[in-house]
C-alpha cells in the first residue's frame, strides 16, 4: 500500500478513535464509526490491489486541486520530464495533470508523462543497458529537478525514485545504487533544464493549456 493510502488509513483510525471518545457526549452509537472506518478500510483496500490505488489518488487530487500552488508544482513537475525526454530522444505518448484526466486515459498517479518504454524490452549489449538506464534515470528524475529550480523544494517525486531502484533490478544491478543514480539522474536533469529554461518555461505555458504532445514538440524543437 502506498503512502497515500497509509495516510487515509491514519485518518479514518484517528477519526474513529475520536469518534467512540466523544461519541457517548453526543449520544453518538459506537457501531456507526466502526462500520464507516471497516467500509473505509475495505474500500482502500480494493482500491490497492484492484484499482492500483486510482481512487486514493482522485480523491487527495480533487482535494488538492482546490491550491493553485498544487496545479502548478504538478504542471512544472511534468513539464520537467517532457523537456528532458524530448532532449534525450525517448518519445513521449501522452501527459496528464491530474487523477482525473490520467483515470481516464488508464495512468495511474495524479500526473504523468507517459514515455515510450519498449527499449527496455529489446535484447541490449551491456554498454547499451547503461546508456538506456542513463538517459531514464535523468528523464525520472528531472520531475524532481524542475520542482527545485521552480520552487525551491520538492514534494512530489518518490514514484520516480522508485522507478529507478526496479530499472536497476531489471537490469541485475543491486538496489543499493540506487540513491547514487538518482543523484546523478538529477544533476543532469537539472543541468539540462537550465540550458534550456526558455524553452521550459514556454512548455509549461502549452501544457498549462493542455496543448498536444507534436504542438509541444514543436515548441521545444523551435526554441
Amino acid at each position: 500500500m502506498k503512502d497515500t493510502a497509509l495516510n487515509v488509513v491514519a485518518i479514518g483510525i484517528f477519526i474513529m478513535t475520536l469518534s467512540v471518545l466523544v461519541g457517548p457526549m453526543i449520544n453518538l452509537s459506537p457501531s456507526i464509526p466502526a462500520i464507516a472506518t471497516l467500509s473505509i478500510l475495505g474500500l482502500l483496500t480494493f482500491d490497492t490491489l484492484g484499482w492500483e490505488n486510482k481512487g486514493v489518488n482522485l480523491f487527495l487530487d480533487t482535494l488538492a486541486r482546490f491550491t493553485p500552488e498544487h496545479r502548478e508544482r504538478v504542471l512544472h513537475h511534468e513539464a520537467g520530464h517532457f523537456l528532458c525526454a524530448f532532449y534525450l530522444g525517448i518519445p513521449v505518448q501522452d501527459y496528464t495533470l491530474s487523477a482525473w484526466e490520467g483515470l481516464k486515459r488508464g495512468i495511474s498517479g495524479v500526473g504523468g508523462v507517459e514515455f515510450d518504454t519498449t527499449s527496455f524490452q529489446k535484447p541490449l549489449s551491456p554498454t547499451e543497458e547503461q546508456l538506456l538506464l542513463d538517459r531514464f534515470c535523468t528523464v525520472w528524475m528531472a520531475g524532481i529537478a524542475a520542482e527545485q529550480l521552480a520552487f525551491d523544494k520538492v514534494e512530489g517525486g518518490g514514484d520516480d525514485r522508485q522507478k529507478i531502484t526496479d530499472a536497476l533490478a531489471l537490469f541485475g544491478q543491486p538496489s543499493e545504487k540506487s540513491p547514487q543514480k538518482q543523484q546523478w539522474g538529477e544533476l543532469q536533469a537539472k543541468t539540462l533544464l537550465e540550458r534550456n529554461w526558455e524553452n521550459y518555461k514556454n512548455l509549461v505555458d502549452a501544457m498549462r493549456e493542455r496543448k498536444p504532445v507534436q504542438e509541444c514538440y514543436q515548441i521545444l524543437g523551435n526554441g
